[in-house]
This record gives C-alpha cells, sequence and structure tokens, in this order.
C-alpha cells in the first residue's frame, strides 16, 4: 500500500509545531486538545522541549530537526524518518532497534517496528 504524501497540515496543533510554540502546543495537549500529525513535513524544527507522549508521528518526516531530550518511548513513530536529525539525549521506543534508528539517521530510510 503506498504511503501518504507529506502534507503540511491546516491542523491548528500541527501550526504551532511549526512555528515553533512548543510550550503552548504542550498546554493545549495538556488541556486534551487532539492533533493529527500523521505523514507530516517537520523538517528543521526545534522540538525540544515537547510532550510527545502518545502522539502519533507515523510515515512523518524530520530531516534536521532538532529533537534532543525529547522522549519519544510513547509516540508511534512507524514509518518515520529522522536522517540527520539532532538526537542526543532522545529516548526511542523499545521496540526500535539501535540499526533501525542508525539507518535512519545516516539514510533517511523510514523506521519499521512491531509495537507492544
Amino acid at each position: 500500500m503506498p504511503r501518504p504524501k507529506l502534507h503540511i497540515s491546516k491542523d491548528p496543533m500541527y501550526l504551532l509545531l511549526r512555528e515553533g510554540c512548543i510550550k503552548e502546543f504542550n498546554a493545549k495537549k495538556a488541556a486534551g486538545d487532539k492533533c493529527d500529525l500523521r505523514g507530516c513535513d517537520l523538517r528543521g524544527l526545534d522540538l525540544r522541549g515537547l510532550d510527545a507522549d502518545g502522539l502519533d508521528f507515523r510515515d512523518c518526516y524530520f530531516r534536521q530537526s532538532d529533537l534532543r531530550g525529547v522522549d519519544l518511548s510513547k509516540a508511534n513513530l512507524d514509518g518515520a524518518s529522522i536522517n540527520a536529525c539532532k538526537i542526543s539525549g532522545v529516548l526511542f521506543p523499545a521496540e526500535l532497534t539501535a540499526s533501525e534508528i542508525e539507518l535512519s539517521l545516516l539514510h533517511g530510510t523510514r523506521m519499521r517496528y512491531t509495537r507492544k
């Protein structure tokens, strides 16, 4: 089945991320606002401090984004690509192998794993 094309969503929560409003995004998420991030273009964004718990990043493209210190352990990253991202201190889902992460980081492959 073909993957959906990357898109710039009109979702207000997604637009907060694109504008670098991480604190506001986290506050709205904590207040119960929902967001659809699946297949979104997240290239070059500074996402440090993001509360990624439970977020669906399937098929997202993070190329050259700053993810340092972000806890992605409870996010869905199936099909996401982290080519050339800054990942120091990132906590990835336990199901993702180091080699899968490295392939995506160095070559832009989409990460594949089975979620528990």
